[in-house]
């Protein structure tokens, strides 16, 4: 073949080397569009799995505030069912171990020198030189045992600003009460009161020593 020949069938051999590459590039740039396009898809359907999920979310937040608070009227109700039946027989039964009370009150606010709350009791007794006090719950819980105890040394330095020197005592009575949490109350130095059938009974095993504020 002469030069003349090489040199005229060369521009059109370049032409289509640089047309097949301009066309690999162009399927390129389509597949990467799809790429794009199914990834954009992907995303939209995970967004909308997400606004879902958070629609989701607040629904069961929202239904769980409502059984909280369902759950926590009816705690109160069986609170106050077992405070009902403890208060009648209170204090004969703390007589029967050697209290005498005159004086029992039940929701007693106790408040300090400025008229401030400072303590709630469900049910209190009093004499001249003791007082009970008793905190009721339906179920009692190892955490109201520690919060009773704060309770008690709220009220001991009430006592000790207005010159009280009366004992105080505690106790915790429950409508239901487990075997650690009785044994938890007992160790604390609080008197455990259980229901038993329509009335209620005082807990005081062989050794059992009240801490006295």
């Amino acid at each position: 073949m002469s030069d003349a020949a090489m040199n005229h069938d060369y521009p059109d051999a370049r032409f289509e080397k640089v047309w097949a590459i301009l066309q690999e590039v162009a399927e390129g740039q389509k597949e990467t569009r799809l790429q794009m396009q199914e990834t954009d898809r992907k995303m939209q359907e995970t967004d909308r799995k997400m606004q879902e999920t958070d629609r989701l979310i607040k629904e069961t937040a929202k239904q769980m505030k409502v059984t909280d608070k369902k759950v926590g009227e009816l705690s109160n109700r069986f609170g106050e069912l077992a405070e009902h039946l403890v208060a009648p027989s209170i204090r004969e039964k703390f007589s029967v171990l050697g209290f005498a009370f005159g004086e029992v009150s039940r929701d007693k606010e106790i408040v300090d020198a400025e008229g401030n709350s400072v303590a709630e009791v469900d049910i209190l007794l009093e004499n001249s030189d003791t007082v009970m006090v008793v905190e009721v719950k339906a179920k009692p819980k190892q955490k109201e045992v520690e919060e009773h105890v704060k309770r008690m040394e709220i009220l001991r330095r009430r006592a000790d600003a207005r010159s009280d020197k009366r004992v105080f005592l505690g106790a915790i009575a429950g409508a239901i009460m487990t075997k650690e949490v009785r044994s938890h109350i007992l160790k604390t130095g609080f008197y455990a009161i259980e229901q038993t059938g329509d009335t209620v009974k005082i807990s005081v095993p062989e050794g059992f020593k009240p801490r006295r504020w």
